[in-house]
């Protein structure tokens, strides 16, 4: 996050080891009586060995005023150790693992190349890769501060405190008001030997989007043999459910080790509804697929990237080369700085009494889902154990030929563009955080049950994926629409836990 270097606001951010949720990890205190709430946090983790470098994106709510932001980690950082990055790595990555609609049109049957019956396996082809102390400092005898320095838009002190009160004077001390109920928040990483990262901003340099702040990223780095997220102080300026979004870089898929894992329902059709209110039924989606697995933490892609392919559908604008040292390839290196890796995004939603510890990961096996590949039993479902990770949540709406059949043997269900030889524009399912809730029925717009998560499309939804006369395939035009998603405010650093 990138922004100013004032006092007054302030937004407390701690890390430690806890279960991905909407929410930020940390909390906002500012100089005034009025609430700051933080809605959604994008954080882009990239682990190689013992090292992690987090880059976090936050937005907030609330008055705009002088404020900072505190966030938990396991080491003193140096100087060299921080730095700020443009906001468009974080859109470029956001809309790369976000859920996609594509759309499909059925080609001319009697224009199609005959093809074998017996043995109707036809997987997509990919598409083209888009490829000290301050002068002003009130002090508690309970709090020091290690380092100071700036950088970039921020004006950063590394603080340590022997005790939560202590650094609640401190706070306060500088003119900040520390929301209710904050102390026992910030206990278990003062306990741990946790020092805390607080970076000051300029409020005239934050720019806002609607009555949200939005954050420019930030980027730091440590060693720890622990590999988490904290999330439990930001629960502190919880306002109803939040929602995290947590993307992975490194060499293999990783999931939740604390929490119950699930994949979200991929590779269905929908109604033309759904495609002005894509974000709308995928939020219902969500929603649902939570609502059956209490408290999970939800794996919405995983996919192999290099350099030459990295997607398929791709969006209209994926990572750069150069991004991926942008989030950490720099202080990495190897192949991940070469824009080599598994992308996972998890994602997950919750209240402030939903999450009673943070986030700790661990490396899981690879899965394959989501794409246009068809067999005898017809299209890929669900996600299924596989040797290298091409998972995406992906949905389709598809058009059947409406035209004339006037051969003998028409070749049905081949797919492809739309029949003016034109493309479909990429659909997105962006800022679901934000999307309406309550008002779209999921049964209505599904073209078949969703047996992953027990829920049956309402009766007269719709027909379900037929099966057309001699098998379907695909001509992999990679028409698939990928998109921003949630935005979670999730300040995240890895606290270091006590042994």
């Amino acid at each position: 996050m990138r922004l100013g270097i004032t006092l007054g606001v302030a937004a407390i951010a701690l890390a430690a080891a806890a279960p991905v949720a909407d929410a930020f990890c940390g909390f906002y205190i500012n100089g005034s009586e009025q609430k700051m709430f933080n809605d959604a946090t994008q954080v882009v983790l990239m682990r190689q060995g013992t090292r992690t470098v987090l880059s976090m994106q936050n937005d907030f709510r609330g008055p705009l005023g002088d404020f900072a932001m505190v966030v938990p980690v396991p080491v003193v950082l140096k100087e060299a150790d921080v730095k700020t990055l443009d906001k468009g790595v974080f859109d470029r990555i956001d809309s790369l693992g976000s859920p996609r609609l594509v759309e499909y049109w059925e080609q001319d049957p009697c224009n199609q190349p005959e093809y074998d019956k017996e043995d109707a396996t036809i997987a997509r082809r990919p598409s083209s890769p888009a490829a000290g102390r301050s002068a002003d400092a009130k002090d508690s005898s309970t709090v020091k501060i290690e380092a100071q320095f700036a950088v970039g838009e921020y004006k950063i002190l590394i603080l340590s405190a022997t005790e939560a009160s202590g650094l609640n004077r401190w706070l306060t001390g500088n003119g900040y008001k520390i929301p209710p109920g904050a102390e026992p928040y910030l206990r278990p990483y003062i306990e741990s030997g946790s020092k805390f990262f607080v970076a000051k901003v300029d409020p005239t340099k934050v720019k806002m989007v609607g009555n949200r702040a939005a954050l420019s990223p930030l980027r730091f780095h440590y060693d720890s043999d622990e590999f988490s997220l904290p999330i439990r102080l930001g629960m502190v300026n919880a306002d109803g459910k939040q929602d995290l979004i947590v993307n992975i870089l490194a060499d293999k898929r990783y999931e939740v080790a604390n929490y119950k894992n699930v994949v979200i329902p991929t590779n269905f059709d929908v109604k033309n509804d759904v495609r002005t209110r894509f974000g709308e039924f995928y939020a219902a989606l969500f929603d649902k697929t939570v609502e059956a697995n209490p408290g999970a933490v939800v794996t919405e892609y995983a996919w192999t990237t290099n350099p030459s392919f990295k997607c398929d559908p791709c969006p209209p604008e994926v990572p750069r080369d150069a991004d991926a040292m942008s989030f950490g390839g720099d202080v990495v290196g190897g192949l991940l700085g070469q824009g080599h890796y598994v992308l996972t995004r998890l994602h997950a939603r919750y209240g402030k009494q939903d999450m009673k510890d943070d986030l700790r990961f661990k490396e899981a096996k690879a899965i394959t889902g989501g794409r246009e590949t068809w067999s005898k039993q017809g299209l890929e479902y669900g996600a299924q154990p596989s040797g290298q990770n091409y998972f995406q949540a992906r949905y389709a709406i598809r058009h059947w030929w409406s035209g004339p059949i006037r051969c003998q043997n028409p070749q049905r269900g081949v797919w492809g563009g739309p029949p003016n030889g034109g493309s479909s524009a990429p659909i997105a399912a962006s800022k679901v955080a934000f999307a309406p809730r309550g008002k779209l029925d999921l049964g209505s717009v599904i073209k078949r049950d969703l047996t992953e998560i027990n829920y049956k499309r309402s009766s007269g939804g719709g027909a379900g994926f037929a099966k057309p006369p001699g098998g379907s395939k695909a001509m992999g035009l990679g028409l698939g629409a990928l998109g921003g998603v949630l935005l979670i405010l999730l300040g995240s650093l890895i606290a270091k836990r006590k042994k």
